[in-house]
């Protein structure tokens, strides 16, 4: 299931054009926002797809039967990119536990890179709804590493990705790797992928738009 927010007209279409926008990208703040909504409104959409139970609550005035969680689900990210996205998701399932893995592209000489993925921390997994973000799926490489890495600790009974602009390929490629074991919640999707993995039109480096430009390795 791959799901294109941006395909029903709503406030998701304003949030990304910001994203994407050079004018608007210097404000740091507003570009960490922007995935943090993007990250709302995709895990709002996503709990309408998880298990429920009623539980009887007690108010001040009586008793009321209430449809809650019948479990949380574990939030996942890639370090750091996906940092203001997962705050967005977390802010919405507030409950949930936290996974957290480090994967970036080191460059090589030839302008090729590798994924290397170093670095994973991830509370129990076994049978349990794995909600990733991501806000930039590009080839796909190190989001299949990540899911890979973390279905060796258990396995999840529904992976959902969230991203907020994806490529074409980069979809294609997860569903080469994976099958139908991931769904696809994202902002907006391109059809373009140039030689060096980037999404064109896409919207540039988002960790360095959110964080800063960092020294490459």
């Amino acid at each position: 299931m791959v799901v294109n927010l941006s395909e029903k007209h709503s406030l998701i279409c304003n949030w990304v054009s910001e994203l994407r926008d050079i004018s608007v990208q210097s404000d740091r703040m507003r570009f960490r926002r922007n995935l943090e909504r993007i990250g709302e409104v995709a895990a709002y959409e996503i709990s309408k797809l998880l298990a429920w139970k009623e539980m009887e609550i007690q108010t001040p005035l009586g008793t009321h039967k209430s449809m809650v969680l019948k479990e949380q689900p574990v939030v996942a990210t890639i370090l750091r990119a996906g940092l203001a996205m997962h705050q967005g998701v977390l802010s919405y399932l507030d409950k949930a536990d936290n996974a957290f893995v480090s994967a970036f592209r080191k460059h090589n000489a030839d302008g090729s890179f590798d994924i290397i993925l170093d670095y994973v921390s991830s509370p129990a997994i076994e049978n349990r709804v794995l909600i990733i973000s991501d806000p930039m799926l590009a080839t796909g490489t190190s989001l299949a590493k990540t899911i890979m890495a973390l279905k060796k600790l258990g396995s999840p009974s529904q992976i959902y990705i969230v991203a907020a602009i994806a490529s074409r390929q980069g979809i294609e490629y997860l569903q080469n790797i994976l099958g139908n074991d991931v769904h696809l919640w994202c902002g907006d999707i391109d059809e373009i992928l140039n030689e060096h993995g980037y999404i064109v039109p896409g919207l540039g480096d988002a960790g360095d738009l959110a964080f800063g430009e960092k020294l490459q390795s």
